[in-house]
């Protein structure tokens, strides 16, 4: 369907190119990409998320992927499966676009077999196409694809009613203006489903960039090899499961007062070292490169984003803001 609105072609031939607004874009195994030169920061981008979704065994165990499944549901429809339904039902048939898809990995947690009743285009900038079309076809579910950057597509006018973008906007050059760049997107009355960082405290906002500056000269192998003793040491710190209290609020530095994990207090105000007991180093430094490696990764509050839902037009119809993330589903008016 998507192929038919932007290339004017029912099918895509392999190996051919093919214009869409005069931007050009080769069909390799079956995906169009599109041939342009990217920059420094987008190739880093690309690889790095391109290395990550390639390592599928580091989050396909079924228990994971049910954690991962309980987390998501919780922050866009309160845990409440009955929501989620309802929410699939309103948009049966819908023209759905899953901005930067990835491995197509938050859209099957959230929505599942319930992609089969909307019409789904999942867009990323990396590889990992490949990777969300087989995970798709595994699971039965007809979806169409296209490897490009999400924040310069070749698109005229608003062409969508659903824009799902889980994790996505904080990667790119500015969270603000590619939200812009999503809404414009969104038919009026469209919805726009995202989740972006959450700014931390100062002690834990200097180190998340000195870190991300500290590897970024290195490859994606060799970058994720130097976060394992990161790793390591978070799983240590857990693994002691030490509590400690802090009896009065330090201001100075963002750290409120109260009982704390020692693990999950160095997490949330030192350095992101994840830690589950349940979880191999190998899935927890999964988590940790997923953090460190793109050198975008922009934190906003929870003021920033309401604000920038109100410039753009768009009525939120839930924001939920946890230490981590801030979830928002709003409706452009």
């Amino acid at each position: 369907m998507f192929y038919k609105i932007f290339f004017n072609h029912d099918s895509l031939q392999e190996n051919e190119v093919y214009q869409w607004n005069g931007r050009q874009f080769l069909v390799k195994k079956g995906i169009p990409r599109e041939l342009n030169v990217y920059s420094e920061a987008q190739k880093q981008i690309k690889d790095a998320f391109g290395f990550k979704w390639s390592k599928r065994d580091t989050y396909e165990l079924e228990w994971s992927l049910a954690k991962n499944r309980d987390w998501i549901l919780s922050r866009y429809f309160d845990s409440d499966e009955d929501k989620r339904v309802r929410f699939m039902q309103d948009i049966n048939g819908d023209l759905f676009l899953d901005a930067g898809c990835g491995a197509a990995f938050s859209s099957l947690l959230l929505f599942g077999d319930y992609l089969k009743s909307v019409h789904y285009l999942g867009i990323d900038i990396s590889e990992s196409v490949d990777v969300a079309r087989a995970r798709m076809e595994q699971k039965d579910i007809k979806g169409e694809f296209i490897q490009a950057d999400i924040t310069n597509l070749p698109v005229l006018e608003p062409c969508f009613n659903v824009i799902f973008s889980e994790g996505v906007l904080h990667h790119t050059y500015s969270t603000k203006e590619s939200l812009r760049k999503m809404v414009a997107l969104l038919h009026d009355g469209g919805l726009i489903m995202f989740y972006v960082y959450r700014k931390k405290g100062p002690i834990r906002e200097f180190v998340d960039d000195y870190i991300r500056e500290r590897i970024k000269g290195l490859s994606d192998r060799e970058a994720w090899e130097k976060l394992k003793p990161l790793t390591n040491l978070g799983k240590i710190l857990g693994d002691l499961n030490i509590q400690i209290e802090i009896d009065e609020d330090i201001d100075v530095l963002d750290i409120p007062k109260g009982k704390y994990n020692l693990q999950r207090f160095i997490y949330w105000h030192v350095a992101k070292m994840y830690y589950d007991r349940d979880y191999s180093l190998d899935e927890m430094n999964h988590a940790n490169f997923d953090w460190y490696r793109p050198l975008y990764a922009h934190r906003q509050t929870p003021e920033e984003v309401r604000s920038w839902c109100e410039e753009f037009g768009l009525q939120i119809v839930r924001l939920h803001a946890e230490e981590a993330g801030i979830t928002v589903i709003a409706r452009k008016t």
